[in-house]
């Protein structure tokens, strides 16, 4: 039996990280329609998680930790820490006295306590005098038809609201102007503007340096070069390099040293990180760790299929781009037209198509834990399903020590 985990970010209205939303199944036949998602979201919570282990997933983030009824009666959030754990009360809970005594205990042990997909019912006040945190769902329940109930909520001065499914800017917008304070989804993947018109020559620079440093015959002197003359750069090689991601004994205290370490493919990867990065300093941190993350991920995927005949460094290239319409503000299409990729790699970014996209819609898949998108396709190219689980912490952990988290 394989746990799957995934995290969702959650955002202030700066942009910045508030914490993750933790999603669990703990196999495969638990990713579809028909099965208790619930029961086995706790199963993965009691084996994964109690005495520790969540900061892998979070950093120094809170996590959001759905909490069915039985989780909540018996005390299990007793096992963590107030200081790492939301406690998220599903939906689906009724507060009978014996939910309301145990959410008043939890509240006493120092946690957040957040109501998952909140509507109001006069049933639920009792609950809600102990909730500090209320989730609504702004696709299931639109903006506009809960005004009401949101300028009720956001005079209660001990709540906090949270705007979940937030998918474009202009409803992150719209929910800040009603009062939301936290913002869940994927909104900051998404182009702010489209300006459709051609890249700045400034940043049409870094992008062609991307390109320069993934050809076959790239001059790694000159790279060592380039690197030792930027000091932001060389900081952030050290940084990256003395994480705990490489586990090293020694540390690294030279340039050359580090990119004898690292080798060709990483030392490519990471300058491409490094140019993309700067593309996007007016961006929110977790867009770059997307793409960071999506790099590894789809880069580890073809690790394992080896025989499918695609190159790696290639999916690293394609999990990165895979955002570079939200950092530039434009469409996709406009944007590979200007670029010197393969037609397979354009493909795979336009249309999500071809065998570059199909380990392209894996990753997005895993990303966001829509486990019915993601583990299905992995017979077909040949990567073990079991491999998965890992891949993903990886890929974590390799975005966070790039980040410095």
């Amino acid at each position: 039996m394989h746990t799957y985990i995934a995290r969702q970010p959650i955002f202030q209205r700066d942009k910045k990280i508030y914490g993750y939303e933790l999603l669990f199944r703990d196999g495969i036949a638990n990713a579809f329609p028909g099965i208790d998602g619930n029961e086995a979201t706790s199963r993965v919570l009691l084996g994964s998680f109690m005495g520790g282990g969540i900061e892998l997933f979070t950093g120094d983030s809170l996590a959001f930790i759905n909490f069915t009824r039985e989780l909540i009666v018996n005390n299990v959030a007793a096992g963590f820490s107030p200081d790492q754990v939301v406690i998220e009360v599903l939906e689906d809970v009724e507060p009978d006295n014996a939910v309301i005594a145990a959410s008043r205990r939890i509240r006493e042990q120092g946690f957040s306590l957040a109501l998952d997909d909140f509507f109001y019912k006069p049933e639920f006040e009792s609950l809600l005098s102990l909730a500090t945190i209320i989730k609504i769902d702004i696709q299931q329940t639109p903006l506009h038809t809960i005004t009401d109930l949101v300028s009720e909520l956001a005079h209660r001065d001990h709540l906090t609201l949270l705007a979940e499914k937030v998918e474009t800017y202009d409803e992150f917008q719209q929910a800040i102007a009603m009062g939301f304070s936290l913002f869940q989804g994927y909104f900051f993947s998404k182009p702010e503007v489209l300006k459709q018109r051609d890249i700045l020559p400034s940043k049409f620079s870094y992008l062609r340096f991307v390109m320069e440093v993934n050809k076959q015959d790239v001059d790694f002197g000159k790279l060592e070069t380039v690197i030792t003359q930027d000091v932001a750069m060389s900081f952030k090689l050290f940084r990256y390099i003395n994480s705990p991601y490489f586990r090293r004994v020694c540390e690294i205290h030279s340039v050359r040293h580090a990119l004898t370490i690292l080798g060709e493919r990483e030392t490519r990867n990471f300058i491409s990180v490094i140019a993309l990065s700067n593309l996007a300093d007016e961006k929110p941190n977790e867009l770059i760790r997307t793409a960071i993350f999506r790099a590894r991920f789809c880069e580890l995927l073809g690790r394992h299929a080896g025989s499918m005949g695609i190159k790696p460094e290639t999916l690293f290239l394609v999990g990165l781009f895979s955002v570079i319409d939200a950092i530039l503000d434009n469409t996709m299409e406009n944007l590979m037209a200007q670029l010197p990729f393969s037609g397979e790699i354009k493909s795979a970014l336009v249309e999500r198509a071809g065998p570059l996209g199909a380990y392209l819609n894996i990753t997005i898949g895993c990303e966001a834990g829509d486990w019915f998108t993601c583990l299905p396709p992995l017979p077909g190219l040949k990567i073990d399903e079991s491999k998965i689980p890992d891949d993903y912490l990886n890929a974590l952990q390799f975005a966070d020590a790039y980040m410095g988290k």
